[in-house]
């Protein structure tokens, strides 16, 4: 649609010219803009950023097909034709097959610390093991990234950081957070993932100066990781799919909330005999 279109470009064209070129009137755009959109459409925005989003949380290993499987899965069912047409409009495609070339630089790999837990996740007390890991939200067609850390003995989220970049400064945000805010002790264990951000040196060595011990999943296995990836499907089916953003910071308010709030204080949890784990830390402690 030609508004549509017009709507797109505003930052490069002004809406003068571009009626003029697309022989619409301003006042025809104008109206279509403010117009309340129609239950449809807010349907058909909505399933694509669900699409961009569980393309990201992937980490584009899944194309189409297995795409639609997964919103399927957790309730939001679209077709396996709307999805490609989605990654198609958007330059996307699975990193999955003879046609990607991952290049050299993806074979390369420093500071790779050993898998310390071996999906051994229950732990003894608050601060023994904790895991941490980064997820993507797309909000106003650009992604919002999340990182955060994991207490394993309470299923706490005891930091976390937002950033528009996926960067060594995000990871590390989040593990300052949760040094602030816990009393951790020599020997704590700290899991991730293999991505660059969680092998930068500075990363490293800030955990190090606190007394931790990286460990890391093995190379591309997700369920080395099983808890984080469990609390990232939750946020995403019990906020982030449920809600249209219109901007970083109203993403940021609800995320707050959700973490703060509903998940380490209300939302109870099957692996800590269904309490939220403020309660669970709360009752341990009294039972010390």
């Amino acid at each position: 649609m030609k508004y549509a279109l017009i709507r797109e470009h505003l930052e490069a064209f002004s809406v003068t010219l571009m009626c003029r070129v697309l022989s619409v009137s301003r006042s025809g755009f104008y109206r279509w803009a403010v117009r309340e959109k129609s239950q449809r459409q807010q349907k058909r925005e909505c399933r694509e950023r669900q699409i961009m989003d569980t393309y990201a949380t992937y980490k584009a290993r899944y194309g189409a097909p297995r795409i639609a499987k997964e919103l399927q899965a957790i309730g939001y069912p679209c077709s396996v034709n709307f999805v490609a047409n989605v990654l198609k409009l958007q330059g996307l495609k699975a990193h999955n097959g003879k046609a990607f070339n991952y290049g050299s630089h993806a074979l390369t790999m420093h500071n790779v610390s050993e898998n310390l837990l071996w999906r051994r996740f229950g732990a003894n007390k608050p601060n023994e093991k904790w895991t941490t890991d980064i997820t993507y939200i797309w909000v106003e067609k650009q992604w919002l990234y999340l990182a955060a850390v994991m207490d394993l003995y309470s299923r706490s989220i005891v930091g976390w950081s937002l950033d528009t970049g996926m960067t060594e400064a995000l990871v590390t945000n989040a593990l300052r957070m949760a040094f602030e805010r816990r009393e951790t002790q020599p020997g704590l264990i700290i899991h991730s993932d293999r991505g660059v951000q969680y092998r930068a040196q500075k990363y490293i060595d800030f955990m190090v100066r606190h007394g931790a011990t990286p460990s890391m999943s093995r190379k591309g296995n997700c369920w080395d990781n099983a808890p984080m990836e469990s609390f990232f499907s939750r946020l995403k089916v019990e906020l982030i799919y449920t809600q249209q953003f219109h901007s970083i910071d109203e993403a940021k308010s609800s995320i707050f909330e959700y973490i703060e709030v509903f998940y380490n204080r209300l939302r109870r949890h099957s692996s800590i005999g269904y309490v939220a784990p403020a309660e669970f830390e709360r009752r341990a402690a009294l039972a010390a």
